[in-house]
């Protein structure tokens, strides 16, 4: 089977996107995949017919480990710091403990080792800090703190937006210049900012995480809809069906960082009240979405104009309305026939060898895919939708 890395029209796709005009002046993260990072052969094999839905926690692992286990050793040597690996890494991390699997834990300690635990090279770039993620998790579990010293470095050495909020403003002042402007970077950033507040008791990253996130949701989060517009030029964008452009992944992005967040934060944490009530309404508006084979399409209000479902972004769903149950957050009677449908339809999409295919390739918007694509970011949302599952199937109550 030969293994397409990175086609020509992806590429020369990506080029067109990257060649639009900038928002704010700001370059846009690149879209490139970093080598190895997601493939669509022409022949993927059969889909895997020995996998149950059920929430049991036997079944929830097998599927788990089934997909974890081939993106390892079809990735493993292009492993980078790239966001898109860095999303992966999250996956193996939530699966490593859930499972429990001490391989997977292996494997990223391996990933921390290779890169001396550093950060990816824009150091302002929230992209580039994603992969802090997996190394402060680490260093939660072991201590080391070489796993902690080079994001402390960098993090504590990075300067502050121009016009950040003084402290006499509450923690949602929002007269700011954004600095993820983007959807996706709600998820690559703001739990790293929020976890290495958690691990060092350094309180004023969490503050500043806080103005930042409410910065961007001033701009991006949509209250009449309860959904996020990827960027700033897709606000007066529309659907064929006239209705506004709310991308699947990118909502996905945001959702679970959210999760990730509040992981993080403090109980009386003065502005939590606020996360939670922007993740339960867009819980409740994803529900509603929801399709009848359990999986929601690239484009949230225009589901008939695509033709398969987008399994990164489903992916994310599940992930988070399965956490918000476990965590009380979410109402496990109306929710868990969310997360068992969507388990079910993800588990739909995974083939007989274990991969996990209908990922949308790396892009800003909605947009087609083909069901045998795969990409490792789309693997690890999965792995961290499993891992809740396997909480949730474990608690009966």
């Amino acid at each position: 089977m030969i293994r397409i890395r990175q086609s020509g029209f992806i590429t020369s796709l990506l080029a067109l996107v990257l060649g639009t005009a900038c928002l704010n002046g700001q370059q846009p993260n690149p879209l490139f995949p970093s080598p190895g990072a997601g493939d669509s052969p022409d022949n993927p094999g059969p889909l895997a017919r020995d996998l149950s839905p059920a929430l049991k926690p036997a079944a929830v692992a097998k599927a788990m480990r089934k997909v974890g286990d081939w993106e390892l050793s079809h990735s493993k040597e292009y492993f980078s710091q790239d966001w898109t690996f860095a999303a992966l890494y999250r996956g193996y991390i939530a699966a490593a403990k859930a499972l429990p699997e001490k391989r997977y834990t292996d494997e990223m300690t391996a990933v921390g080792n290779k890169f001396n635990w550093t950060l990816g090279e824009r150091k302002t770039e929230g992209d580039d800090q994603a992969v802090g993620y997996m190394y402060l998790e680490l260093y939660r579990q072991r201590h080391d703190t070489r796993m902690l010293e080079p994001t402390e470095t960098q993090l504590e050495h990075l300067p502050p937006p121009p016009d950040i909020c003084t402290e006499t403003c509450p923690p949602w002042h929002t007269n700011s210049t954004p600095v993820w402007w983007w959807a996706d970077g709600l998820f690559m950033a703001p739990p790293v900012w929020a976890e290495f507040a958690s691990v060092t008791g350094k309180k004023e990253f969490l503050d500043r995480m806080d103005h930042d996130w409410w910065v961007t949701s001033d701009m991006l989060y949509d209250p009449n809809e309860h959904l996020y517009t990827r960027d700033e030029s897709y606000l007066d964008k529309h659907e064929t069906n006239g209705k506004k452009i709310f991308w699947s992944r990118g909502n996905g992005w945001v959702i679970a960082g959210i999760a990730l967040v509040l992981d993080n934060m403090p109980a009386d944490y003065p502005s939590r009240p606020r996360y939670i009530e922007q993740f339960r309404q867009m819980s409740a508006k994803l529900a509603s979405l929801q399709g009848a084979d359990g999986l929601w399409r690239p484009g949230l209000l225009n589901a008939s104009a695509y033709p398969y479902p987008e399994v990164s972004g489903s992916a994310f769903y599940v992930y988070a309305i399965a956490w918000g149950i476990n965590h009380g957050i979410l109402d496990r009677a109306t929710y868990l026939p969310v997360v068992q449908k969507g388990w079910a339809g993800l588990l739909s999409h995974v083939y007989e060898d274990g991969r996990l295919g209908s990922i949308q390739p790396i892009g800003p918007s909605p947009g087609p895919l083909q069901p045998q694509t795969s990409y490792v970011f789309g693997v690890g949302a999965y792995l961290m939708a499993g891992s809740e599952v396997l909480t949730l199937s474990r608690n009966k109550r």
